[in-house]
């Protein structure tokens, strides 16, 4: 029989030999070197030919590629072991990346995931996918940044009312379910852990409170779901100024519904976007800024305890998980910030021309500044700033009615003009 000089990556679950197909056996049965995990490759072992050898990557992934081109050097027919289909969330694209699609035939088994839903009787073709498959990221945190392990599989729960994901012996279940309660999910959020598939000690858990989950230990290897309702969600932004919980009795120190649209739509925000909200206030231009970034994140700061105490209070509330705020007088701090694609500086703290020459240099290449004022004096400062860092910007002054009753009529009242002002840097001027 005349074998492909490529390398054959081959999926195996834990039934071993029984669960592959008749061209994995053939491929492994002719092996000159099969390479794999520990426990994969005691799967296949009894089968190898008597002269194969077989190289253990448990801590030395790095060093397969290597291997690999070495034996096809000298001639040697490779396999390379991987659980379940190995292009999901597996080793076939990082393993091509650095032998070439054309030198790797890739002979995918069942998904331990297709594995876990057939196991619960449940379709899979809605879900998304994630992982925690990593070296122990910690527990989850209100305001974790987008440094944090856990961070894609909690943007993945909070856009996705049905995921399903790896886990690892740190980032075991009882620390998802940890992380789903400090989120706000605790209450509603149903979950299920498939452990051990394919083994003489298989068990399974169905629909478990996270409650339940985060005070258990569950057998090693796991795959874990996590439904919730999908819910009516919300608006994306323009939410009523009531909606917001703010400074008492001072109420009315947040950004207007009409001035947070404006102020909103002038920032361009992509759905990736790093956005930087200084002076946030109740939170109300930043939390809108989180929706409209969902797999963005965004960074604020507000000097005022009670200002940052009710801004945390609306993130809890609206479950927005991807904003991080700090409790400061800016500039301090922001320097520690990823560069923005947006910043809203809806308050300065006297550190307004500081701040305005300090966003500029940072800002990312078509990047928008977005300030609010309500005083000519901060306007002009602000103007003056612009120009003197060779800035490109324009101004719209707002001035909006709201209705309000009178007898059984309604009359107009007339709200605070606001001046919304947008910059860019000057070479991104096209």
């Amino acid at each position: 029989m005349s074998w492909p000089e490529s390398c054959a990556l081959i999926g195996i679950l834990d039934d071993g030999w029984a669960g592959l197909s008749d061209s994995a056996r053939q491929r492994l049965a002719v092996a000159e070197l099969v390479i794999g995990a520990g426990r994969t490759l005691a799967l296949v072992r009894p089968w190898l030919s008597a002269t194969a050898m077989t190289r253990d990557m448990d801590g030395a992934l790095g060093e397969l590629p290597d291997w690999v081109l070495s034996a096809r050097a000298a001639g040697q027919r490779v396999v390379v072991l991987a659980t379940g289909d190995p292009l999901c969330h597996g080793i076939a694209s990082w393993l091509t990346s650095r032998l070439g699609r054309d030198d790797v035939d890739i002979l995918p088994n069942v998904s331990t995931l297709q594995l876990a839903f057939a196991r619960f009787k449940t379709p899979w073709q809605d879900i998304r996918i994630a992982s925690c498959h990593r070296a122990d990221t910690g527990e989850w945190f209100v305001g974790a940044t987008p440094t944090h392990g856990l961070y894609p599989l909690m943007r993945a729960i909070a856009m996705h009312p049905r995921v399903a994901l790896f886990t690892s012996p740190e980032n075991n279940p009882a620390r998802l379910a940890r992380a789903l309660i400090t989120a706000g999910y605790g209450d509603e959020a149903r979950i299920s852990i498939a452990c051990r598939l394919q083994m003489p000690d298989e068990r399974l858990f169905a629909d478990l409170a996270a409650d339940e989950v985060a005070a258990m230990a569950f057998p090693e290897p796991n795959i874990v779901l996590v439904e919730r309702p999908a819910g009516p969600g919300g608006p994306a932004f323009g939410r009523e100024d009531l909606e917001y919980r703010q400074r008492s009795p001072e109420k009315g120190l947040i950004t207007k519904q009409e001035a947070r649209a404006l102020s909103l739509a002038k920032l361009r925000i992509q759905p990736a976007a790093v956005v930087w909200d200084i002076g946030a206030g109740a939170g109300s231009v930043g939390l809108e800024a989180a929706r409209l970034a969902p797999f963005g994140h965004v960074w604020a700061i507000e000097k005022n305890a009670a200002d940052a105490a009710n801004a945390r209070a609306n993130a809890a509330h609206w479950r927005i998980g991807n904003y991080t705020l700090v409790e400061g007088r800016a500039p301090l701090g922001l320097d520690t910030w990823p560069d923005p694609d947006a910043v809203f500086i809806g308050g300065s703290g006297g550190e307004l021309v500081v701040l305005i020459e300090q966003v500029l240099a940072r800002l990312k290449a078509g990047g928008r500044l977005v300030m609010n004022f309500v005083t000519l004096e901060n306007l002009a400062t602000a103007t003056a700033a612009l120009s003197e860092c060779n800035a490109v910007w324009e101004l719209v002054q707002l001035q909006a009615s709201r209705s309000q009753p009178i007898l059984d009529m309604h009359r107009l009242a007339a709200q605070n003009p606001i001046w919304v002002v947008t910059a860019r840097r000057g070479e991104d001027c096209s």
